[in-house]
């Protein structure tokens, strides 16, 4: 067993900034991070648009960004959550310029603001088009200066432990060795990103399966709005299964044009923002193209754009299409809708807290209601680096050493039992995102949505069944806590009655 002060779940922003900020508070203290892949693999380094903060005070404000915000999430925003995030928002940017970050300036050495889907005024701060990218760089190596932070990376969290509604650790599976890890905690921090593998086509890299919410949902937190799930409209088309090159939005705020195949460009006649509508609607709107025409895809017209500006704003987008034999210059870049990011997830309160004693959870894995039913672009990354920092001066303030006996014990041991059949958890993973996809997409009816939930259900019992019978292994957990949330996922779309934001159901189905 490890006993360790501090254990946090992730290695994303979230994550990360927590773990340099209590390590500097308490420095004889330990901090343990754990993380399933390499440390600096995370939703964060795929972030290409950048944070949306309030720096231009001229032609910006608060209020308008705040605005902004509430008129996305359609109404299910927590407003007093909305105005704490955007109103921190420069003294976290501070801190990532303090930490060595680097975001672009403009020729009069101001930042060079960009413009998205949803934003009434130019705010988003960027480094290229890798932001997320640069950000992790600047704080990875802040967190490998600190002697009191442990990285333990390809070690697989299997699930939080418990007692008497308390965390006081969790229970890994060290990748490397086979071997199960027991670690006891006085505070541990979910920071474990999205759920984008349960769609199979999604801008998350393949590490995003959802393990936090899970983890949080056995331990008995509440779970919420996680019916409200963000599609992110311009992924580039490949006719393939997995995670998707993402296409900025920033690349449409630039001036590019959302187009069918035969080149009508239709995004005026749903929305008069056009292509700066926000992501539910565009999403939505190219959905409804597609079933319209059968296409596999539409397509983003970069062609009048001046190349040489575009390929110093968008160099990473650049030379990917270029790779796919896409020349921007000529060429209209085919794009389709991909499951981005998860609005709701574990219920925290302002200071990040769930509704388990010292389980705190930060980052896309949790609903801090920001968000609503809809997030604004580029509101990610903020939320994260303001809430890591509410958890932080929480704990700053509040912080003791929990008296466990160090007895904890977790249920799980490496025993000779038999593997799973890597084809059944290939077969099994292959249906549930195609399930999902199906079912619980950018359009959803309620017929669709109790045939999934009956599927479900039984997967779920199928797989807990072969958790206890089966080797450990971290696919068989991973699609364990896909399935898990894929069932709470399609639970909350068929309890919302209304539409809302970026969910839209239908009480009948195209079978019908």
């Amino acid at each position: 067993m490890i006993v360790t002060n501090y254990l946090i779940i992730g290695s994303g922003v979230a994550g990360l900034t927590f773990a340099i900020k209590i390590a500097d508070r308490f420095p004889d203290k330990k901090v343990t991070i754990i993380t399933k892949s390499t440390v600096d693999e995370s939703n964060t380094k795929y972030a290409q648009g950048g944070i949306a903060i309030v720096t231009d005070e001229v032609h910006d404000s608060y209020q308008k960004h705040i605005e902004d915000t509430l008129i996305c999430g359609d109404g299910l925003c927590d407003v007093d959550v909305v105005e704490m995030v955007v109103t921190e928002g420069p003294k976290r940017l501070k801190e990532l310029m303090d930490w060595g970050a680097k975001f672009d300036k403009n020729s009069k050495g101001n930042f060079d603001l960009g413009k998205e889907g949803g934003h009434s005024e130019n705010r988003v701060v960027h480094h290229k088009d890798q932001t997320g990218y640069e950000i992790e760089r600047a704080i990875l190596e802040q967190v490998h200066q600190k002697e009191n932070i442990t990285v333990l990376d390809h070690h697989f969290a299997l699930d939080v432990i418990t007692e008497n509604k308390c965390c006081i650790g969790a229970v890994t599976l060290n990748q490397k060795t086979n071997q199960i890890i027991t670690f006891q905690s006085d505070y541990t921090l979910l920071a474990t990103g999205g759920i984008g593998h349960l769609y199979g086509h999604t801008t998350n890299p393949i590490i995003a399966t959802a393990d936090g919410i899970a983890m949080a949902y056995r331990a008995n937190a509440a779970i919420r709005d996680v019916e409200f799930i963000q599609f992110h409209p311009t992924a580039l088309y490949e006719n393939t299964i997995g995670s998707k090159f993402l296409i900025s939005e920033a690349v449409r705020g630039f001036g590019a044009y959302l187009r069918t195949k035969n080149g009508n460009r239709f995004m005026q006649d749903y929305d008069e923002r056009g292509e700066l509508a926000s992501r539910d609607i565009v999403s939505q709107s190219i959905d409804l193209e597609l079933k319209k025409s059968a296409e596999e895809c539409v397509y983003l017209d970069c062609t009048h754009l001046d190349l040489q500006a575009f390929v110093k704003h968008f160099p990473m987008i650049y030379e990917r299409c270029k790779n796919n034999g896409i020349d921007i210059e000529k060429d209209w870049i085919p794009v389709i809708p991909a499951q981005h990011y998860l609005c709701g997830g574990i219920v925290v309160d302002k200071n990040g807290k769930t509704d388990v004693k010292n389980l705190f959870a930060c980052g896309e894995c949790s609903r801090t209601g920001l968000h609503g039913a809809n997030r604004l672009a580029s509101n990610s990354l903020l939320e994260a680096l303001v809430y890591s920092d509410k958890i932080y001066h929480y704990l700053a303030q509040n912080s003791s050493e929990n008296k466990i006996a160090n007895n904890v014990k977790s249920e799980f041991k490496i025993e000779l039992k038999p593997s799973v059949n890597s084809e059944y958890l290939t077969n099994l993973k292959s249906e549930l995102q195609l399930l999902m996809r199906q079912s619980a997409g950018i359009v959803r009816f309620d017929a669709d949505l109790f045939k999934a939930q009956e599927k479900l259900i039984k997967w779920q019992e199928e797989l807990k069944i072969k958790v206890e019978n089966n080797q450990i292994s971290t696919e068989l957990f991973e699609l364990y806590n896909m399935t898990t949330v894929a069932n709470l996922i399609v639970q909350q779309s068929i309890e919302r009655k209304e539409n809302r934001g970026g969910f839209v159901k239908y009480d009948y189905s195209y079978n019908n």
